[in-house]
């Protein structure tokens, strides 16, 4: 059973206390004496979480998309990248855990794999400052970056950030002239990029790392450019909420598909990422493999070509 519920997930939750205190009362009574009784509820759970998870609003989604049981970095790079080597700093200041990278095999492949980690806990969280990346995380993925070029490895970032640190240390050092050299970086690669927003993807925090040759999403992350409750603060001084900023703004994944931000949407399993992380795990891999093996052919010309072409046309069409 899940820890941690979202209020539309009440239901669900009530329903999963059932199940769980059913089958405590069936391991006293004897084998098989409810478990009839525990199917059919298993069965009607299920039901309600693809009813509710079929229909949810861009503020639930958003809800979704910072679950914390979500799949994080590590896990993903746990169930996808074997031989797994994690290089640290950017040789300029410090190493920054806000994003983490190293070399890999994807499923055989050489690979350079990056991406942004939160933190499970309040340990944990502290020492990637919740995904929010200093000026020296997004050098680190420069350096990573430019490694993957010089050895002609493909590069796999998972985004999943509210936004860069926007505290007076990471100002002092530099962060916007950072995240703008990484986001060029991923601009200019000559070898081919996936990029895979797996939960928020927020601002300069998540662009940094994400324009790739190809850019995924999971079915309920989000991709903004702020916040919805920044949105809520600058645009309209807090006179609306988040909730409103959410709608207004297109941030979910069908929204961004629609006007070609994201190149393709992940399906994730009935009740989100969280309730299968593992299935979660490899229908990315599936994809990031499918999107890796269509880019194979391409010499480096041909890759900055393509990706400044989808770049390029990002908000010149199809939209008045």
């Amino acid at each position: 059973m899940a820890t941690h519920y979202l209020e539309f997930e009440r239901p669900i939750a009530d329903l999963e206390a059932k199940i769980e205190e059913l089958s405590k009362l069936s391991e006293s009574a004897g084998p098989a004496a409810f478990d009839a009784e525990i199917e059919a509820l298993r069965a009607r759970l299920h039901e309600m979480r693809r009813d509710a998870y079929g229909k949810l609003d861009a503020w639930q989604k958003t809800q979704v998309a910072r679950h914390p049981e979500r799949p994080h970095f590590v896990d993903y790079v746990a169930g996808l990248i074997e031989e797994f080597v994690e290089l640290r700093g950017d040789r300029k200041f410090a190493d920054d855990q806000a994003i983490m990278g190293g070399l890999g095999r994807f499923r055989g492949q050489a690979v350079v794999v990056i991406g942004h980690e939160k933190g499970r806990d309040t340990v944990t969280r502290v020492k990637h400052n919740w995904g929010s990346a200093r000026p020296e995380g997004f050098r680190k993925a420069v350096r990573l970056m430019d490694m993957a070029e010089r050895f002609n490895l493909p590069v796999i970032s998972f985004v999943d950030t509210q936004a860069a640190y926007p505290g007076i240390v990471s100002e002092e050092r530099g962060v916007a002239e950072a995240i703008a050299r990484s986001t060029e970086r991923s601009l200019m690669l000559g070898v081919p990029m996936i990029a895979v927003v797996t939960g928020e993807g927020g601002s300069g925090g998540a662009l940094g790392i994400a324009c790739g040759s190809r850019v995924l999403i999971l079915e309920h992350a989000i991709y903004s450019v702020i916040p919805p409750e920044g949105a809520n603060s600058i645009l309209w001084r807090g006179a609306r909420t988040a909730e409103d900023a959410a709608k207004a703004m297109k941030i979910t994944a069908q929204d961004l598909l629609a006007m070609k931000i994201v190149d393709r949407v992940i399906p994730e399993p009935p009740g989100g990422a969280h309730s299968d992380p593992d299935a979660t795990i490899q229908a990315v891999g599936d994809a990031v493999e499918d999107e890796l093996k269509a880019l194979a052919g391409f010499n480096p010309d041909e890759l900055r070509k393509r990706r400044a072409d989808r770049f390029y046309a990002i908000g010149r069409t199809g939209l008045r």
